[in-house]
């Protein structure tokens, strides 16, 4: 199994932008399709924010961030990252990065990275 670690939240005004990191360490990074989720004060569940494949080809994001968010992963360092640019306060969430073996689930978290945005 891997194990994640997010980095790079923060409180931010409407508008700024914020680069989320996530650092996999254990079993083959390159095995694993990796997504941004995010829950709100709101909602008990998470809702998945945008999702990346195995070799980084093919990428996904949600209609609420579709041309403000952007996903990539690097599989020499381990890491995937999420470049989050012209923010609003409805993005202020708990961000989580998880993995997930080619056909399974989401089965690998990390602790989650807290992000505000003031208006």
């Amino acid at each position: 199994q891997i194990q994640l670690v997010e980095s790079g939240g923060g409180l931010v005004q409407a508008g700024d932008s914020l680069r989320l990191s996530c650092a996999a360490s254990g079993r083959t990074f390159t095995n694993y399709r990796m997504s941004w989720f995010r829950q709100t004060p709101e909602k008990k569940e998470s809702s998945v924010v945008a999702a990346i494949g195995l070799n980084a080809a093919n990428t996904y994001y949600s209609d609420s961030v579709k041309g403000r968010f952007t996903i990539s992963r690097d599989n020499a360092k381990n890491t995937v990252t999420l470049q989050m640019n012209k923010l609003k306060p409805e993005d202020t969430a708990i961000y989580y990065c998880a993995g997930a073996l080619d056909g399974e689930d989401y089965n690998y978290w990390g602790q989650g990275t807290q992000v505000t945005v003031s208006s």
